[in-house]
């Protein structure tokens, strides 16, 4: 990776690698495998106490055998070369990689130790050996078996490399797609305060920003660089590890402020984004990668790439969709895993010693797995962590084998108790839920390449950007309605004039509320134009290059009054449906300033990401001259018709729009039926 890598551009750590030969040397000049086949011979692989003695076993006749002089004498001699480059006794990670490690069908991510802030030639040498030995750790052994590779053929290799200072920074991990779907034009970057291990270990929610790769290399008209960070989440941070002195990492906690902010500037994910596209590009298959930002030097490197082995080597040929059938509201919410939905008891099990407890079609509910939970995950019908991220360990596992999970759920182990039956549905996007009882749900299966070619053109409606990435894969041409109430009720929440106002809102606890949702953000506007953005932008990435053609919003005032501090800005009416909506909001100086926020997330996503596929639709505009003025406000904020690509379209759903059609269409660019206003309006 250094040699090749380097020269292409991305900075990446020196250091030198024993070679699996290295491994096969030294196990047969201490005779080991022979002994290992002597255990394993006696290995039950469906006894986790048979699992246990086997690993313990094998672990400690790696550990007790020695390497050989002339193999230690080599290791020293290049890690003292290193110290060449960056002064004696260099602060090196030991890091293990298996020769079928990663191949498209596996991942071993986690499944064997790596050693971090090594210094001096005695500590090298021994955790090469720990690094050796965690080839028989239990869930290593565990996930062979699972994947049918023979134990004694199987060779580790070391990489011995320097470290980033990232203890006094930060770093994560990079997909070069969407995990849950496999959507292949986004880069996702996880960022965390301190070195990456708490991301593994499941122990943080990480910081989450998704990359367009489309438009990340291309140019605006203006001769800039566009910066399609298309969504940003921010995590919760709240440990980081940093350097031991002696040697090694210790946990502390993350500081309030650091908590609130993002761990990782724009520049940095652009520039990891980047690099993760040529590391892509080199090895030509979608990639898993380790990234970390030096503290003292401010210099982002990659430390490791492995492709990426859930979605790599397939090609979508089906297409579920699943329906669950309530109307409950879920018990409990958190980050979904996968697109199926799990049904079982619930197991809690707060300390891994007790996973031997643990029964086939159970739901494990705990605090956070590692790697020595692997033997639960192929029995379990679903699993529940309060902990971690989409991109943790027990999400990756869980990911290839197909086990729904919801991780981050904060309070898991606590609301829900053991035996309870459970649905565990990860069918709705980004947010994973959990029912009380076994909820019916059914299971609709599509064969894409049976669906045939039309010559109508077909275009999707959608609403929850979550669901757009899945949604993509479905035969279309384009999104022909993307409403952004789903956006303003689900995402934003908070009446967009309570933002635009909020320095001058008089309640309190108003504002109290408002702040806890808007975290991070001191111009409340900014709040709403960055959401309403990611949310759109979301949308018209899944589809690009194919049009997308957004509504304005469309809600009515009764809707908008649910919103988080929309009774101070809203009216009763007796009729909303012929109300204050539409076009008839966006021009009246009540409402203009929100419509102008709503103007620049359009604007935003076409000019600062590149999506030029974006067309504007104009909903409930009873009058010609509305339209007009509702073109004026536009170009006011930047939103020509007809400049750089912009088509405007206009809602057909009053009996105006029919009667004068041919007037309407002399300013829109074309119009969309609203089949179910229309019919109410006519027929009344």
């Amino acid at each position: 990776m250094y040699t090749q890598l380097s020269k292409k551009g991305v900075n990446v750590p020196d250091g030198f690698t024993l070679t699996t030969n290295a491994y096969w040397y030294f196990v047969n000049e201490n005779n080991l495998k022979e002994k290992l086949k002597e255990i394993f011979n006696k290995f039950d692989p469906k006894s986790i106490k048979s699992l246990q003695e086997t690993g313990k076993a094998a672990r400690n006749f790696i550990l007790k055998a020695e390497l050989p002089e002339d193999l230690k004498s080599q290791i020293i001699k290049a890690y003292q070369k290193l110290g060449e480059k960056y002064g004696k006794n260099p602060d090196v990670a030991v890091r293990s990689s298996g020769v079928a490690e990663d191949q498209p069908t596996m991942s071993f991510a986690g499944q064997f130790e790596s050693y971090l802030n090594v210094r001096r030639d005695e500590e090298l040498l021994k955790n090469i050996k720990k690094c050796l030995a965690s080839s028989f750790n239990d869930r290593a052994i565990a996930y062979r078996e699972e994947k049918k590779v023979p134990h004694l053929e199987f060779a580790l290799s070391v990489g011995i490399i320097k470290m980033v200072r990232s203890d006094l920074a930060s770093s994560g991990v990079i997909f070069t797609l969407d995990t849950e779907t496999g959507f292949r034009n986004v880069v996702l970057i996880n960022s965390i305060w301190g070195i990456g291990e708490m991301i593994v270990k499941g122990k943080v929610t990480p910081d989450e920003f998704y990359v367009f790769k489309p438009t990340l290399r291309r140019f605006t008209p203006q001769g800039k660089l566009y910066r399609p960070i298309v969504v940003k989440n921010l995590g919760r941070k709240t440990k980081k590890y940093i350097y031991k002195k002696e040697g090694g990492l210790k946990e502390m906690n993350v500081s309030q402020k650091d908590q609130t902010r993002f761990s990782l500037t724009d520049e940095g994910v652009l520039t990891l984004a980047k690099w993760a596209c040529v590391i892509e590009n080199h090895y030509k298959i979608p990639q898993d990668i380790e990234w970390a930002k030096d503290g003292k030097t401010g210099q982002l490197f990659i430390v490791q790439s492995r492709p990426e082995t859930v979605h790599a080597p397939e090609v979508a040929k089906v297409y579920e969709e699943y329906q669950i059938k309530t109307k409950k509201a879920p018990i409990l919410t958190g980050i979904a895993i996968g697109n199926k939905i799990g049904q079982g008891k619930v197991h809690v099990i707060e300390d891994v010693s007790k996973i031997s407890e643990f029964q086939k079609g159970e739901v494990l509910v705990t605090k956070m797995t590692d790697p020595d939970w692997v033997s639960i995950f192929p029995v379990a019908s679903a699993i529940v962590t309060e902990e971690g991220g989409s991109t943790c360990h027990a999400a990756i596992v869980s990911r290839e084998l197909g086990v729904p999970c919801i991780v981050g759920t904060k309070t898991g182990t606590k609301i829900l108790k053991n035996n309870e039956e459970i649905t565990v549905d990860c069918t709705a996007g980004r947010e994973g839920r959990i029912f009380l009882g076994k909820i019916p749900f059914e299971i609709k299966r599509y064969d894409l390449k049976k669906i045939p070619k039309l010559k109508t053109k077909i275009m999707i409606n959608i609403g929850a950007p979550d669901i757009a990435f899945k949604t993509s894969f479905l035969p279309n041409d384009g999104v022909g309605l993307a409403r952004i109430e789903f956006i303003l009720a689900e995402k934003i929440r908070i009446h967009p004039l309570a933002l635009y106002h909020f320095k001058n809102l008089k309640t309190e606890k108003l504002k109290n509320q408002i702040e806890k949702i808007t975290i991070g953000y001191k111009d409340k506007k900014e709040y709403f134009v960055d959401k309403l953005t990611e949310g759109i932008s979301q949308i018209a990435a899944a589809f690009y290059p194919k049009p997308v053609i957004v509504r304005f919003s469309d809600l009515k005032t009764s809707e908008y009054r649910a919103l988080i501090g929309g009774q101070l800005f809203e009216p009763e009416e007796s009729n909303p449906m012929l109300g204050w909506r539409g076009a008839s909001r966006y021009y009246d100086p009540k409402f203009r300033l929100a419509f102008e926020m709503e103007c620049k997330a359009l604007k935003k996503a076409r000019e600062v990401f590149g999506l030029k596929n974006i067309w504007a639709m104009v909903p409930f505009c009873r009058t010609v001259e509305e339209g007009k003025k509702v073109f004026d406000l536009m170009a006011k904020n930047g939103l020509k018709r007809g400049e750089d690509g912009l088509k405007v379209i206009v809602m057909c759903e009053i009996p105006s729009n029919v009667i004068l059609a041919d007037k309407f269409l002399e300013i829109f660019d074309g119009m969309s039926i609203g089949s179910n206003d229309l019919t109410q309006l006519v027929l009344g």
